[in-house]
């Protein structure tokens, strides 16, 4: 650490930036010694941060900023590395993130092993049989499973999970989150037979030459399977589920966490949790209009509206609404304008996928959003889903008069297969775009291959085009679609390289600052948080990150090698790696020695007791949800 040394000339003290006497009071806090890149652009660069009461207090070179020493002061030394505000995730599910804690981990290389069916029935066989987990449930879970990785190329049926147990439910969830398959079993247990019809955005995949269920479902069907086999969990269970979600994402430096289409349970969930005082990072969530009960949600204290400054209660607030429009274009169920370039299995060539909701219903959501100034996000990844939106805003917009001056800065989630022509309709219409630039890498040779085709496929999340438009944009990671990795966010928006070595989409690259600028600062705007979080600036939360090296120094293609060495949130250590931090890893899965650890003590955590008879009423059963 650097010694203070007086300035002894006036002129040089005024020529330094020194000043000859202390600040009224100390710092708590001072990180020194290291790089810090600020995302603000009027003092990109420092040496050192001082805070007090989880606020930042001064900004500077690190002389001046030792000056805020005092007897009590913790002193931070970075020993080089490079420091940031903390990442903003501007979409992502932490619950669901949670729930893949308690699942078999089917993802393929390289955050998991299964690359072909017998390897997923060989993994789910290994759970069921090492986990306690099928015992308390009564369910054995998995998730991750991806056709497009698989050797065959196809999604499992019910048969093969039916190898596993023919006993007990066997659920798998698609890394999408758009598809499960159940084995004869939990088809049993969800009441889908060869006579249940399709629900409305959804599809239950029956054999063509006898009519029963394949155990594969899409899109709602999917998710009201989900609902009927969703654990049933104590107050306890529950929110160490949450706390797994919310464990990883701050191990990739997230200090702030979204809850992208929450049933009103989780919010619930959320809301027990931040009672209980056991939340350490920022939760924001954004309920499924679709559900019923939401709208009772979006009243005080957890939520405020778009006219209103953010409040977080104990670390959780409702931020606004999700509307979802479609599909998963790696599943092919996006919606599209053009037919999908290798049709799925049993489709025509003329297959485009295919939308969830109705028109007047979008336009209806709409209106309300606006008349009572939610925030939306809306899920819409093909084009022709992106068309709905805007369809719908135009509508709402000519039907609340005073639409003009309501600011709710909608949200498009994804935006994959986003046209040119309509990057300046969204700017039109003030509609943020969160893109999802991480496809370039997971299934960016899937989507030349067989999704979208060598053209389409090279403008898939066009980041190129928005900055193009001088728009700002986010970048997210969709957790647990994939790991909350903030460092392959950055990597895939900066380099966007598939698995294969092969760029795609040369014009839709950004530099290194735009990207950080849309995992930070762009990402608390459009949380409507740009005055407290996102960029290093005097006055705003003390939320950082601390990173191995310096994004903008090192060689673009090594930014996937940086690595997470501390996460802060108010100035408060809330993540710090272990030994040398060589590779995350996916969850620990399997929830049994977390939920152990969670057993309510009296005044754990503090707050008003972790998980007393009120929170068995506020949490209810996390069963029998409806995502129609």
């Amino acid at each position: 650490m650097k010694s203070f040394i007086p300035c002894l000339i006036p002129l040089a003290m005024i020529v330094a930036g020194c000043q000859s006497t202390p600040p009224a009071e100390m710092a708590d806090a001072i990180w020194f010694n290291g790089s810090v890149i600020t995302i603000d652009d009027d003092q990109p660069k420092a040496e050192a941060v001082a805070t007090r009461n989880g606020r930042i207090v001064a900004v500077g070179n690190e002389d001046d900023i030792l000056r805020y020493q005092g007897d009590r002061t913790i002193m931070n030394d970075l020993e080089g590395n490079s420091m940031l505000p903390g990442f903003v995730d501007s979409h992502g599910h932490v619950t669901f993130v949670g729930f893949q804690a308690l699942s078999a981990n089917l993802l393929p290389p390289p955050d998991g092993r299964v690359s072909n069916v017998d390897g997923m029935v060989r993994t789910l066989t290994e759970f069921a049989r090492d986990s306690s987990l099928k015992t308390d449930f009564g369910t054995i879970y998995g998730f991750g499973y991806d056709d497009s990785q698989l050797a065959e190329r196809r999604h499992p049926n019910r048969q093969e999970l039916d190898r596993v147990s023919e006993e007990l439910p066997v659920f798998i969830i698609h890394q999408s989150a758009h598809f499960g398959v159940l084995n004869s079993a939990a088809l049993a247990k969800a009441g889908i037979t060869a006579d249940s019809a399709n629900p409305p955005g959804g599809v239950i995949v029956k054999d063509p030459e006898t009519g029963e269920p394949t155990g594969l479902l899409e899109e709602n069907a999917f998710f009201m399977a989900l609902g009927k086999l969703f654990p049933q969990m104590s107050p306890q269970q529950a929110v160490a589920m949450l706390k797994q979600g919310e464990q990883l994402y701050t191990s990739y430096g997230y200090t702030t966490i979204q809850d992208g289409r929450s049933s009103p349970q989780h919010v619930k969930l959320g809301m027990g949790a931040a009672k209980a005082g056991v939340l350490e990072a920022d939760i924001v969530s954004y309920p499924d209009i679709l559900n019923d009960g939401v709208e009772e949600l979006m009243v005080p204290p957890f939520y405020t509206n778009t006219t209103q400054t953010p409040r977080y209660r104990n670390h959780f607030r409702i931020g606004g609404i999700k509307l979802t429009l479609d599909g998963s274009p790696q599943g092919k169920t996006a919606w599209l304008t053009k037919p999908y370039y290798e049709p799925p299995h049993g489709k025509t060539d003329a297959y485009s996928g295919y939308g969830v909701v109705e028109n007047d219903k979008v336009i209806e959501v709409y209106t309300k959003a606006l008349e009572n100034h939610w925030q939306t996000l809306t899920h819409a990844n093909g084009d022709r889903a992106i068309d709905q939106m805007l369809m719908g805003w135009k509508k709402a917009e000519q039907a609340v008069t005073e639409a003009e001056t309501s600011d709710i800065r909608p949200v498009m989630i994804h935006g994959q297969t986003l046209r040119k022509d309509q990057v300046a309709q969204l700017d039109e219409l003030d509609v943020i775009p969160s893109l999802f630039p991480m496809h370039t890498f997971y299934w960016g040779d899937w989507h030349r291959q067989t999704v979208l085709g060598p053209d389409r496929a090279e403008n898939i999340s066009p980041t190129g085009w928005v900055r193009e438009q001088g728009m700002r944009f986010t970048s997210h990671h969709d957790a647990p679609v994939v790991l909350p990795n903030s460092m392959r966010v950055l990597d895939a928006t900066v380099n966007r390289t598939t698995r294969s070595g092969r760029v795609l989409g040369e014009e839709q690259k950004v530099d290194v600052m735009t990207a950080l600028k849309a995992m930070t600062l762009w990402s608390a705007w459009q949380h409507f948080e740009e005055d407290q979080k996102g960029s290093i600036e005097v006055g705003k939360l003390a939320d950082f990150v601390v990173l191995s090296d310096n994004p903008l120094l090192v060689d673009s293609n090594s930014l996937i090698n940086l690595r997470i060495l501390e996460t802060i949130k108010e100035g408060n250590s809330i993540y710090k790696a272990s030994g040398d931090a060589a590779a995350h890893r996916p969850p620990a899965l399997g929830l049994a020695p977390v939920l152990a650890a969670h057993d309510h003590k009296p005044g754990h955590h503090g707050g008003d007791g972790c998980f007393g008879p009120a929170l068995d009423v506020i949490f209810g059963a996390l069963s029998g949800q409806s995502y129609q």
